[in-house]
């Protein structure tokens, strides 16, 4: 009985140990991942920081066209065109709080209406008419007015707007990257600790066999030295032993790297159930198979009876048989009158069962005949299909008028001339 106890245990101990071995590609896949992972997030956190700056100079763009229209509307009767333009567009920037506090660097040019005369270029200090009379000043809005400008707006890196934006993207990615970095930990703990109960275990149960292997060692010094099969298996236990230890060691060397998977162990019994399922269903369709080939068997043997019996108008009346036959068994599929001729005309008792047999999986519209292949050179209304058997035989067919298939023609490989010819001249439909 103890024999049989080590026998059971020590290969069912011994199975777990080589699951070990696809720990080391496991742990590399694992770095390989996170390293991966805070790789992504810098890019992204360098994409989205470069994106954000041009999204805010397209909006501050957007902002200050707008001030600067509004500006630019001026009325001669409150005094110079330049002055007033230098002095409202001087205003906005300096009450602008993203040129103050943001350090954005706005570029600000603005020309008459003849595109030529400057009105406010940047900074410079364009000189005015001192004194106007209404009449001059209404002539120089004429000439001035409308007004153009050009306007570029750019966000530099060393701003302060730019420079908060990185500083609240980097919080972000460091944070985000802590608790990952924490996630990450926290699961190699987990792992650690099973590896370390995994390898206790493991040696427990080594030392149980160390000591059922001395106990063993302990009653064979009382036995003959005659009885080999004991001692064969004291030789057998001794190897396993030696196994145990091995492996052993190599669990130790592993242990920060083992790693479970029992998600694939439980997919892997479905996938095993589905198969199982699957060929008990593929077994029960065979026997069903292998019933009717031998029923058809058992009626072509005696249609072959009936016609040996009976020759010449005998003949005529197995026609008859045949065509009744075929179409009370097979209710979804028509049949021309060249199928029948060419089914008496069959010598062989195989070909004639196999080509029924085709017949019948098409009668059923199982899977094998929805393998099917399109019948190539004929006229391009025709849609006819070829199913094969028995190697070299050819069942040719297309859709029904009234029923669900209509068979035209019964055919083999060396007839295939001659059988395209006879398709080709059918009607459509």
């Amino acid at each position: 009985m103890l024999y049989d106890q080590m026998a059971e245990t020590v290969p069912a101990k011994s199975g777990l140990l080589p699951s070990s071995a696809a720990e080391p590609a496991a742990t590399s896949l694992g770095g390989l991942r996170s390293f991966g992972i805070i790789g992504l997030s810098i890019f992204a956190f360098a994409a989205v920081y470069v994106v954000s700056l041009d999204v805010t100079e397209i909006m501050l763009q957007r902002h200050f066209a707008d001030q600067i229209e509004r500006a630019l509307r001026v009325s001669p009767a409150d005094g110079p065109i330049i002055s007033q333009i230098q002095f409202r567009i001087g205003q906005l920037l300096r009450s602008s709080r993203w040129v103050e506090l943001g350090e954005a660097r706005i570029s600000i040019r603005v020309y008459g209406a003849d595109g030529i005369t400057p009105l406010y270029l940047d900074d410079r200090f364009i000189p005015a008419p001192e004194t106007l009379d209404p009449v001059a000043s209404l002539k120089e809005a004429v000439r001035l007015l409308p007004a153009s400008y050009s306007l570029e707006v750019s966000v530099p890196p060393t701003g302060t707007l730019a420079i908060a934006m990185l500083v609240s993207y980097g919080t972000i990615l460091i944070t985000s990257l802590f608790f990952y970095n924490r996630a990450v930990t926290a699961r190699e703990s987990r792992l650690l600790e099973a590896t370390l109960t995994a390898r206790d275990a493991t040696a427990k149960r080594t030392a149980a066999i160390a000591e059922e292997l001395k106990e063993v060692r302990e009653r064979l010094s009382k036995v003959e030295p005659t009885e080999r099969a004991q001692a064969e298996e004291i030789r057998e236990l001794q190897g396993e032993r030696q196994v145990l230890r091995g492996k052993l060691s190599d669990l130790a060397d592993r242990e920060a790297e083992l790693r479970r998977s029992a998600v694939r162990s439980i997919e892997l019994d479905q996938e095993r159930q589905a198969l199982e399922d699957l060929l008990e269903e593929a077994s029960g369709d065979l026997d069903t198979k292998e019933e009717e080939i031998q029923n058809l068997q058992d009626r072509l043997k005696s249609a072959s009876k009936n016609a040996r019996e009976g020759r010449g108008g005998g003949r005529t009346r197995g026609v008859e048989q045949l065509t009744r036959r075929l179409r009370t068994l097979y209710r979804t599929v028509e049949f021309d009158d060249r199928v029948i001729q060419d089914l008496v005309s069959l010598r062989d008792e195989t070909m004639k069962l196999k080509a029924e047999e085709g017949i019948k999986r098409l009668a059923d519209d199982s899977e094998l005949a929805s393998i099917r292949r399109k019948v190539g050179g004929l006229p391009p209304q025709l849609s006819i299909y070829e199913l094969g058997f028995a190697g070299k035989g050819r069942i040719y067919y297309s859709r029904g008028r009234n029923l669900r298939y209509r068979v035209l023609l019964i055919g083999a490989k060396n007839s295939q001339k001659t059988d395209l010819e006879y398709l080709s001249r059918l009607p459509a439909g």
